[in-house]
């Protein structure tokens, strides 16, 4: 498969990219097209009603200063952290970046479930201190559960741009009698700019479409309300309103992003191969540094297992541990079905921005994209509307809830694809056309057998997305199928602290493989990089 043909006429893309194409544009329009239709289908005495009800002001107040707390407690944690593991002579870097990123093993729903643990008459604080906490809920509770599960996204992301920057620009801002505060303002930041910005875009849209620990938290936001509208069967046509506001604030994220780092170029100009700069010695400051990582290690990784461990004390004779395997069975499988899927279909997409760029494969791509920006919520109650509407014997079945999975997740396999594909170019392929393969075989013998390593990267971040994953979970699954997301939800929900600690436990050391495989294939990657 490659885009060279005869001089002065471009070939057509093959039917499957093309088919592909059709596949993604429809599954990801297909949410915001039928919430529209379902949204305006009321009355016009009873739009203007729904539209502009007071609660829609507090709900987005509230959505704003969640998803504000959130971006500013992660901060605070990822970028002395990042900084701490690229610039600076800290000892054990490779296990400090490792224990930053593990907290994305434990799902802030998970997180939630720990923090709401410590507090009651059995909870771990009265058990082992002697301390009655009064039980944290609302924005606090809220906000503390997504950032110590979000901030890994904004440390690996500037732990990137540092480790991507030229020394060189410090060093001539130093020659030039510049202080540190200013290098750090003028030359640093701005370079960090794009990538922190690039995380505070992926936070917050996953704040935005949270429901899981918020719903534990009981704090009303969009997704709270859509939640509760949705689940006491109460106003839908007021459902699909909030979803369609809510779809509006990711927009409106998406558009913030672009201006924001618009027209922003920080590639390296010169020749020669970028050098690594000198570490900064900590000195005395090494001891503060320590107590930085312990601190955060212990509230993101050390609470929830001790609060996990001291609920499973309290009922390790009771655990049913055929229900948790079954659970589990169900989480991985599905998981593992949806993986294949999806990376069986971004690979069409990927051929197709990268060999037959134009408007057509531009368009493909940023609606691939939309739908890992549409919050999970707004997604599965469209999902719900049109299955009762069209096709009701899909209605909660296996078949949707995957597609959906699909449609959401695809935009994480796009990434190792196209990179992967952008280093191995269409030289290799055209020299095997000219020894007279098909364009096919050609990509079949040539191109498909280096891309098992990035398949298998894009499959391990969808399988841990999905083993995680619980809004679409919760409302398009199978009644009486149940995986350890949804039971861990349902239990918390329900008070029944020790019967969802196990299955609590088995999403950590399940998505905690798996991290340690990513961070793994990344290492190994590395390294490749140079050898070369």
């Amino acid at each position: 498969m490659t885009s060279s043909g005869r001089a002065g006429r471009r070939p057509r893309p093959p039917l499957v990219l093309l088919l592909a194409a059709g596949l993604v544009g429809v599954g990801t329009c297909l949410p915001a097209a039928y919430l529209v239709i379902r949204a305006f289908g009321a009355e016009p005495a009873q739009l203007a009603e729904i539209v502009f009800r007071s609660r829609n002001l507090m709900l987005l107040g509230n959505t704003l200063a969640l998803v504000a707390l959130v971006l500013g407690i992660g901060t605070l944690i990822a970028a002395p952290m990042a900084w701490l593991v690229t610039r600076s002579d800290l000892r054990a870097r490779g296990l400090v970046t490792f224990l930053m990123a593990l907290p994305l093993a434990v799902p802030g729903y998970v997180m939630a479930y720990a923090l709401l643990g410590l507090s009651g008459y059995y909870g771990f604080a009265r058990e082992w201190f002697g301390v009655s906490l009064p039980p944290l809920h609302g924005l606090l509770g809220a906000g503390l559960s997504l950032s110590l599960y979000t901030f890994p996204y904004m440390f690996l992301n500037l732990r990137a741009a540092f480790l991507g920057m030229d020394p060189g620009l410090e060093e001539s801002a130093a020659s030039l009698g510049r202080g540190r505060v200013e290098i750090m303002r003028h030359v640093v930041l701005p370079q960090l700019w794009p990538a922190l910005v690039s995380a505070w875009l992926v936070v917050g849209l996953y704040v935005i479409g949270d429901f899981g620990a918020i719903a534990l938290m009981r704090y009303e936001v969009f997704s709270y309300a859509i939640y509760t509208q949705y689940a006491g069967a109460f106003d839908r046509t007021y459902a699909a309103w909030l979803s369609l506001m809510l779809l509006g604030v990711a927009a409106l994220a998406l558009f913030a992003q672009a201006r924001l780092t618009r027209s922003r170029r920080f590639a390296r100009v010169g020749t020669g191969v970028q050098r690594r700069g000198r570490p900064v010695r900590l000195g005395g400051w090494a001891v503060l540094a320590w107590g930085w990582v312990i601190l955060v290690s212990l509230a993101a990784l050390g609470l929830p297992l001790a609060v996990l461990g001291h609920w499973m004390r309290r009922g390790i004779g009771e655990i049913d541990w055929g229900q948790l395997g079954q659970a589990a069975l169900n989480s991985g499988l599905a998981a593992a079905v949806v993986a294949v899927l999806t990376v069986a279909l971004a690979l069409p997409v990927v051929l197709l921005t990268l060999r037959w760029p134009g408007w057509f494969a531009s368009l493909t791509d940023r609606l691939a994209w939309m739908g890992y920006a549409t919050p999970p919520l707004a997604f599965g109650l469209a999902m719900v509307f049109f299955t009762l509407a069209l096709i009701p014997f899909a209605y909660q079945s296996h078949g949707v809830l995957i597609f959906a999975w699909v449609m959401t997740f695809l935009a994480l396999a796009l990434g190792p694809l196209r990179l992967a594909l952008m280093q191995i170019g269409t030289r290799p392929e055209e020299a095997a056309r000219a020894l007279g393969a098909g364009p096919g075989r050609a990509f079949a013998r040539v191109t498909l057998p280096r891309l098992k390593g990035p398949m298998v990267a894009a499959g391990l971040l969808v399988f841990i997305a999905v083993v995680k994953e619980l809004p679409l979970n919760w409302m398009l699954a199978p009644t009486g199928w149940r995986s350890l997301s949804t039971t861990v939800f349902g239990r918390t929900v329900e008070g029944m602290m020790t019967e969802a600690a196990p299955f609590a436990l088995a999403i950590i050391l399940f998505s905690a493989f798996f991290v340690g495989l990513i961070l793994k294939y990344e290492g190994a990657g590395r390294k490749e990089l140079g050898r070369r």
